[in-house]
Parts: structure tokens; sequence; C-alpha cells
């Protein structure tokens, strides 16, 4: 009797081992399909073979939920498409009125007027412009953020592209009293990089140090190909500084400014792998751009 109940406990355990030992396998299964699907875009289910009742329940909820979250993500994506369209079609249907109020504005400014109309049409014109600037930048931020993808990367020297952007502005720069301090390594650092995205990028962080700087500016490039841009701002704080690259948002003190500079800097910063950032220490704004090592040329 005691044999038969020992040959039966053995079977049990190893009934029981056996049956473990397969629902480890497939829930380890179901975990590996699981995270190999969320990422994928694909219409595939996590498919198992035990014939555990448990498992088959945790992979029909699985399941589950990635059919719900794929919907979400198609109804997400489709809405943003829509956004990005309808943003691109106002900011292109706003040319026309504004072309128009141009042009009665010169018509305006042929008649006889008093002193007190002529300083009215003279806020016209002020507000014109200010609104022309954001129409262009906010055409040019949709046309970036529509866009898939930019030109095909290609063996970029940085500092050629930096000395042409700061060059670009230098007229700018002294307007403003601005003399900036540039250090450069001597040896050239190239990228595969967009050419043409990368000068838009520099373009607009100095077009940033333009609209904030106290009267000073220092470019400095390391050898690894990062580069900051530091200025004086007395008029920027710590909470400022955490929402500089967000979209529409400016500080009220900056002139002729619209928020989407940085913004799209960042956009392509990070489409050609890159990393942007900002900081304050004490009144001196730092933004700095780092590359990964992808993009190294070797």
């Amino acid at each position: 009797m005691t044999v038969i109940l020992s040959f039966a406990a053995g079977c049990a355990a190893i009934f029981f081992a056996a049956k473990y030992f397969s629902v480890r396998k497939s829930m380890r299964g179901v975990c590996r399909d699981f995270a190999e699907l969320i990422g994928e875009d694909t219409n595939t289910l996590i498919s198992v073979n035990s014939g555990d009742r448990a498992v088959r329940e945790l992979a029909s909820e699985l399941n589950r939920q990635l059919r719900e979250l794929r919907r979400l993500e198609r109804k997400f994506t489709d809405g943003d498409h829509e956004l990005k369209e309808a943003v691109t079609n106002i900011s292109h249907d706003l040319r026309t009125p504004l072309t128009a109020i141009y042009g009665y504005l010169e018509l305006l400014h042929r008649e006889e007027k008093s002193e007190q109309v002529g300083r009215y049409i003279s806020r016209i014109e002020n507000r014109a412009e200010a609104m022309r600037r954001l129409t262009e930048e906010l055409f040019r931020y949709s046309v970036i953020i529509s866009a898939s993808e930019g030109e095909e990367p290609l063996p970029t020297d940085i500092g050629a592209v930096l000395e042409e952007s700061i060059a670009g502005l230098y007229g700018a720069f002294v307007e403003r009293g601005i003399s900036p301090e540039i250090t450069m390594p001597d040896e050239k650092i190239v990228r595969c990089l967009d050419r043409e995205a990368l000068s838009r990028v520099f373009g607009n962080i100095l077009g940033n140090a333009l609209k904030y700087s106290d009267g000073d500016l220092v470019v400095k490039m390391s050898p690894d190909g990062s580069v900051e841009f530091s200025n004086t701002a007395e008029n920027l704080s710590g909470v400022d500084v955490g929402k500089l690259f967000d979209r529409f948002f400016s500080v009220e003190a900056a002139r002729n400014s619209t928020g989407l500079g940085l913004a799209i800097a960042k956009e392509l910063t990070e489409r050609m792998g890159g990393k942007i950032s900002a900081e304050m220490n004490g009144s001196i704004l730092t933004i700095r751009i780092e590359w990964s090592d992808f993009g190294e040329e070797s």
C-alpha cells in the first residue's frame, strides 16, 4: 500500500512539475509575443498552444487590449493628420487677406491724411507685419511636422554650416550691438545630417538669441560636434526655459516672437537623431545641441 501511495505521489509530482513548466513556458511565450506585437504596426495577435485555462484567458485579455490600443492609435494618427492638414490650410488661406490688407495700406499711404490717421496706419502696419510673420512661421512649421522625413542624411561639416548661419545674421547682431564670441575646434567635424535642416536649426537658435539676448552671445562648438549658444537673458525665468521648445510659447518681453522658432529647431534636431536642451545659470541662458554617435562620419 505504501509503495502504491509513493508511486501515486511521484506520478502526481511529475504531473504537476510538467504542468508548472508547461505553464511557465507558455507565459514566457505570451510575454515575448506581447512585447514584440505592441511595438509593431500589424494586426497579428498573441497565439497560445497551452491548454491551461488561465494562460488562454490571459492571452485573450491581452489581445483585447492590443486591439483597443491599435484602435486608439489609428484614431490618434488620423486626428493628428487632419489637424496638421487643417493648420497648413489655415496658414495658407491667411495669406490672401493679408495681401489685401497690405494693398489697401499702400493705397492709404498715397492719400492725404492727418498726423493722427498716419499714426493709426502705422499701428495697423505693425500688427499686419506681426501677423504675416506668425502666418509664415506657422506655415513652415506645419510643413515640417507634416513631412514624414527630410533630405537623405549626407556627410555634413557642422562647423561650416554654423559659420554660414552666423554670417547670415551678422548684420542683425551688429544692429543690436551684439558681437558674437565664437569658439570652434581646428579640425573639421563631419556628421551624417540633413544640411538644410541643420542650417534652419542654427538659424532659429541664433534668431532666438536676437530676441532674448541682453547684448551678448557666446557660441562654442566642441570636438564631438555638440554646440552651445549662451547669452544673458534677464527677462527669462526657470519656468520660461522649461517651455521654450513648446509650440506657440513666447515671452511677452520678446519682440516679434511667434514661439515657433525653437519648436521647429527641436523637431528638426530630434528628427536628425540629436538632442536639444536649455538651461539657466543665473541670468545666462544656454541652448545646447548634441548628436548621437550613429551620426558620426567614420
